[in-house]
């Protein structure tokens, strides 16, 4: 479907995403369990909150909002648009996954290992799709001022303005050598802060993409992320960087601190 914008004086067809109850219904509910209000839901997704509330009537969707309504929701496409999108998946196939962590598979179960391998493979595609926009911007730039963004929102928000492409390639370089450790075989455990982080966005990353191939039945039980937790031996990085607390330099989970070797280095 296209709509008519008025551009110049010329008239430009824009691409929309046809709308319908189903499709709305589905937005209000996954807005519902990330415990989104319709304004943050709408900040997230970059248009205006009376914009979301017309999505969520039912309305169309303009095809470039549709990636801004995927980030604020944590999807990978819309749903009823994933045809030949990577939301079917054999779990089987996964586990031969150069990214595959037996180690994760025996110490917290198949949900764990499957969400390194799937999250960790989406996380490095969002990290190079930051970088590339923030490559072609001034020396300095950040997430923060990139349009849409699908990792600004997993970050803290303290260190905000330093999350620039050399913070991006850094991270990304850390998230290939867990991925080397997961295919050797060796214990993933989470040395550092950044190492913590990175699990828990691949975690993230792939929550979504099981939910959408509804392929918790080969999972079993293991729905939960909650082995994040198990794996780091407490919640302290929830406690310290998403709970509004101010961290000094001299704080463990500070920045400046984040590459440091802190846990399990016995």
């Amino acid at each position: 479907m296209t709509s008519l914008i008025e551009q110049g004086g010329m008239i430009m067809t824009q691409k929309t995403i046809q709308g319908n109850a189903d499709l709305a219904k589905q937005i209000r509910l996954r807005r519902s369990e990330l415990g989104l209000t319709i304004e943050e839901a709408a900040s997230r997704a970059g248009v205006g909150t009376k914009t979301w509330c017309r999505y969520e009537a039912g309305e169309s969707i303009r095809s470039d909002k549709c990636k801004g309504v995927c980030k604020a929701l944590n999807w990978l496409s819309l749903p009823g648009q994933e045809a030949g999108t990577p939301t079917e998946f054999s779990l089987e196939e996964y586990k031969d996954h150069e990214a595959w962590s037996r180690f994760l598979e025996d110490e917290f179960g198949t949900r764990a290992a499957l969400s390194f391998a799937i999250g960790s493979d989406l996380l490095l595609d969002h990290l190079q799709e930051d970088m590339d926009e923030l490559a072609a911007m001034p020396a300095g730039s950040h997430i923060g001022q990139l349009e849409i963004s699908f990792i600004d929102g997993f970050l803290p928000r303290q260190f905000l303005m330093h999350y620039t492409y050399e913070f991006l390639y850094r991270i990304k370089c850390s998230l290939y050598s867990m991925r080397t450790r997961a295919q050797s075989g060796l214990p993933l455990r989470a040395h550092s802060v950044a190492e913590e982080l990175l699990v828990t966005f691949c975690e993230q990353e792939a929550s979504a993409l099981i939910e959408l191939s509804g392929k918790f039945y080969e999972i079993g039980d293991e729905t939960s992320g909650d082995w994040i937790f198990d794996l780091f031996g407490d919640s302290d990085l929830l406690q310290f960087l998403y709970s509004g607390m101010y961290l000094e330099p001299d704080h463990p989970y500070h920045l400046s601190h984040w590459y440091e070797p802190q846990f399990y280095m016995e």
